[in-house]
C-alpha cells in the first residue's frame, strides 16, 4: 500500500495545524509522526486516516490500483486512546463482532489472540471492569491483529506498564513486518523501531 500527501493542508479556523505537506508514505516502512502536545500530530494520523477531510492539497491511496478516499477504511486498523471500545461486550464477544467485517490475520483465533495480549484470565468479562491497561490491550489487539496492509498507532502505549510496553514491542516485531505502520507519539519507546521521523512543526506556516 502506498500513501501520498500532495501539499496537504489541514486547519481548524484560522488556525493551520500542518500545511504544504509532500510526503509518501510506502507499504512495508515504518514512520513515527512527532511533536510537542497540541502540535496536530493526531490530525495529520486521523488525515491519513481518512477520518477527517484536508483543507488543502490532496491525499492518494494505491493498493494494487487506486483505492477511492471514502474506501480507505477497508485497508487499514488504528489503535488510539481516544477510540471506544463497546463496554458492554466481553473482549471475546468484541473481536468476534470486529472480525466480522474486518478478518483477522491468517492462523489466528480470538482465543489466541487474548492470549497473546494477557487478557485469556478476563476473556469472559465485560470490558466496562477492565482497567485503562486492560483496554489498551483490546485496542491494540484489534489494530493488530486485523487483517490490513494499514496499521495506524496513535499514542500506543497510553495506560500500558511495564509488562505492556515489552507487550507492544513484541507485538509489533511478530506481526507488523511487510506492513505500513505510522505512529503517532513524542515518547521514544513507542517508535524507537520506526525508520523514517516525521516532525510535524516542520510543517507548520
Amino acid at each position: 500500500m502506498k500513501i501520498t500527501l500532495i501539499d496537504a493542508g489541514k486547519r481548524f479556523n484560522r488556525d493551520w495545524i500542518f500545511r504544504h505537506f509532500h510526503y509518501e508514505f510506502i507499504a512495508g516502512r515504518t514512520y513515527a509522526i512527532t511533536g510537542v502536545n497540541g502540535s496536530g500530530k493526531s490530525t495529520l494520523l486521523q488525515a491519513v486516516a481518512g477520518a477527517i477531510g484536508i483543507s488543502e492539497g490532496r491525499i492518494e491511496y494505491a493498493r494494487e490500483g487506486t483505492i477511492a478516499p471514502d474506501q480507505v477504511f477497508r485497508h487499514l486498523s488504528i489503535a488510539a486512546p481516544y477510540l471506544d471500545v463497546i463496554e458492554e461486550m466481553t473482549v471475546t464477544e468484541f473481536l468476534h463482532f470486529h472480525a466480522s467485517f474486518k478478518p483477522l490475520l491468517a492462523d489466528w483465533t480470538v482465543k489466541e489472540i487474548l492470549h497473546k495480549v494477557g487478557l485469556a484470565a478476563a476473556a469472559d468479562k465485560q470490558i466496562r471492569y477492565y482497567s485503562s491497561g486492560m483496554r489498551q490491550r483490546v485496542r491494540l489487539a484489534q489494530a493488530i491483529f486485523s487483517d490490513t496492509p494499514l496499521v495506524l498507532l496513535d499514542e500506543p502505549c497510553t495506560n500500558l506498564d511495564k509488562d505492556g510496553i515489552t507487550l507492544y514491542d513484541q507485538l509489533i516485531r511478530d506481526h507488523c513486518k511487510g506492513r505500513l505502520v505510522i505512529v503517532s507519539s513524542n515518547d521514544v519507546q513507542e517508535y524507537e523501531f520506526c525508520e523514517k521521523v516525521i516532525n510535524i512543526m516542520d510543517y507548520k506556516l
